[in-house]
């Protein structure tokens, strides 16, 4: 301060100090006064409180996590959308047109006063939003909710989860496919191999069923393999070049590989639970016994 305004200034300083002890004296007799009429009625304020129960991590929280940490590890960044969609990126850009058989795999919830507005059937919509918004080089999972009008079993929701994963860049191969999933299975669930089934998908091409190697050296693993010592966990497939087209990418330029599993069959595998209805009923003598796998 100048020198000229340093009395001013003293001046208010310790006037402000004054109404603050002022204050802290009122506190502190106060706070004395409530202690002393605790303490008469036999209450002691020191001791600890009544400890409240910790919660945990769902199983399938606690599944998606570890799936999103091994991709984001070489490279996978986490992508979302919407789960009410229009049916142009749940269906049309990953080349399944109305007429297309492959929309018979997969019952639909129609939102009814919204036309071409759905309950999205798997998280290829946030795939095709990316690839509409970003250029490559693309590498994404996106994990997230999903419906479909089935029947619910012990294998079978309404409502599920998913994680699809998505590389588009110059020259991805088939083999970068096959490496990428290798890395996965053995990180998630420590399987020395893998093998890839022809099978089909509108927005693949070539596609593939993925089987992780457990073996039939447990009661477990024979029953879950059905004795053949494998078990299938995925789908993928190099993304058909007219998917590519669709959302504004060159094909002739660009090419990618795709992928995506169901995380309740992960989380049924990793923690030994028979029933998917379990995972839904929000019972938390089930929920508990997973606490420690925080």
């Amino acid at each position: 301060m100048p020198n000229e305004r340093k009395r001013e200034f003293g001046q208010v300083v310790n006037a402000l100090k004054q109404s603050a002890e002022t204050k802290f004296q009122e506190l502190k007799t106060a706070l004395e006064a409530q202690a002393e009429q605790a303490s008469a009625q036999g209450i002691d304020l020191t001791a600890p409180g009544e400890p409240l129960p910790l919660g945990a991590r769902h199983p399938i929280a606690i599944t998606m996590n570890r799936i999103i940490e091994i991709f984001s590890r070489i490279g996978f960044a986490v992508a979302d959308g919407p789960e009410i969609e229009h049916d142009w990126y749940n269906f049309t850009a990953m080349n399944t047109p109305e007429d297309h058989p492959a929309r018979d795999m997969q019952d639909t919830f129609y939102v009814v006063d919204a036309p071409g507005m759905l309950l999205r059937t798997h998280t290829s919509n946030v795939q095709a939003r990316v690839m509409t918004t970003r250029k490559p080089p693309i590498r994404i999972i996106a994990p997230g909710r999903v419906y479909r009008n089935e029947t619910i079993s012990a294998r079978s929701h309404a409502q599920f989860h998913q994680v699809e994963g998505l590389y588009i860049d110059e020259g991805v191969s088939f083999a970068d496919m096959k490496q990428t999933l290798l890395y996965f299975a053995q990180e998630m669930f420590g399987a020395p191999k893998i093998r890839l089934r022809p099978s089909f998908f509108p927005f693949t091409e070539p596609s593939a069923e993925m089987d992780v190697w457990l073996g039939t050296d447990t009661e477990e693993n024979y029953r879950l393999t059905k004795g053949t010592g494998w078990l299938e966990i995925l789908g993928c497939g190099m993304v058909d070049p007219q998917v590519l087209e669709n959302c504004g990418i060159d094909s002739r330029q660009y090419s990618g590989f795709a992928f995506g599993m169901g995380i309740e069959r992960q989380a049924l595998r990793l923690f030994g639970i028979p029933d998917i209805r379990l995972l839904f009923e929000n019972d938390v003598r089930m929920l508990r016994q997973f606490a420690a796998s925080v």
